[in-house]
């Protein structure tokens, strides 16, 4: 059973004005879909399921095989039936939860967790099968694969029961992650990217390109670690490692550590096009609606077959 925190994370994250949210995104990115379509296809294929979309009057050119009889003996009049095909994916979602996407700033979590739970939904509504994923030190907990709009619950709960702490080893993680081959996998990955030393998200990456299937990377991170306000003797705690570090820091040093950090996303965004992973930075004051459809219409199989 989730505790009575847990109980009030969910609450506080997907409340309902979240999930309308949800279901409006979904009706957009259904709409943009409908404009890009070419027709209805009606011949089924391995990996497919067949969607009934409407009827129309038989034609000697027709398979009689689709010939809709009980609306016959209703009406006296052929008509067949028509379905489009929706390729199944499998779309695989994985969480950071380590410390740092906690502390000090609760933003990322919430962040991460809002797009874990609208990635999935859209993958559960769109017909494909979901699985989540924890990592840390190493890859945690995950769900069995889910499917349809009723295993939704299930995501909620398992995102709501998630505890952020602990150390990162994004190597370790990535190399030991296996989304399943049966199927067409489709890859979040959700984090910050911090490891262990600043060049491990670089290797992480290079681990994360042997996957099967449409990778994505979102690298979330708060305003503040983009641009800190800090000034003069300072201490500085790492949450996962606990050490402490005391310094003086002056706005030179600030002007460096800017333009360093902005190397570091720069270099995480370069190594995930040379694999041609797909990367979206996703800074926490951002609006996520926006943001999420972008996500979704740059390219993702999730968007252009599930939707």
């Amino acid at each position: 059973m989730p505790s009575s925190d847990s109980k009030s994370d969910n609450e506080e994250l997907f409340d309902a004005d979240f999930l309308d949210r949800l279901r409006a995104l979904f009706l957009r990115l259904r709409k943009r879909k409908q404009l890009r379509r070419k027709g209805i296809q009606s011949t089924p294929a391995t990996g497919y399921t067949r969607e009934f979309k409407d009827f129309r009057q038989y034609t000697p050119r027709d398979d009689y095989r689709s010939i809709d009889w009980r609306l016959y003996a209703r009406l006296d009049k052929l008509f067949i039936r028509l379905y489009e095909e929706i390729q199944e994916f499998h779309v695989h979602v994985v969480i950071d939860t380590s410390a740092s996407m906690k502390e000090p700033f609760a933003e990322k979590r919430s962040t991460a967790l809002k797009l874990a739970v609208a990635l999935a939904y859209m993958g559960l509504v769109g017909h494909h099968r979901v699985n989540l994923y924890e990592i840390g030190d190493d890859v945690g907990d995950t769900t069995p694969p889910l499917k349809g709009q009723g295993s939704f619950q299930r995501v909620l709960d398992f995102a709501s029961e998630l505890k952020f702490e602990g150390l990162t080893n994004l190597e370790k993680c990535f190399e030991r992650f296996q989304p399943s081959r049966r199927r067409y996998g489709v890859i979040f990955v959700i984090s910050d990217l911090y490891g262990n030393d600043i060049n491990e998200a670089r290797e992480a990456i290079r681990h994360a390109s042997k996957w099967p299937g449409e990778v994505h990377f979102i690298q979330v991170y708060h305003p503040w670690e983009e641009k800190p306000d800090l000034d003069g003797e300072i201490e500085l705690f790492d949450v996962e490692t606990k050490e402490e570090r005391r310094l003086w820091f002056t706005p030179r040093d600030r002007a460096r550590y800017e333009e360093r950090y902005q190397e570091f996303l720069t270099d995480i965004e370069t190594a995930c096009q040379e694999r041609q992973i797909d990367y979206q930075r996703w800074r926490t004051d951002y609006p996520f609606d926006e943001l999420f459809l972008e996500l979704l219409s740059r390219g993702s199989a999730l968007a252009g077959n599930g939707a």
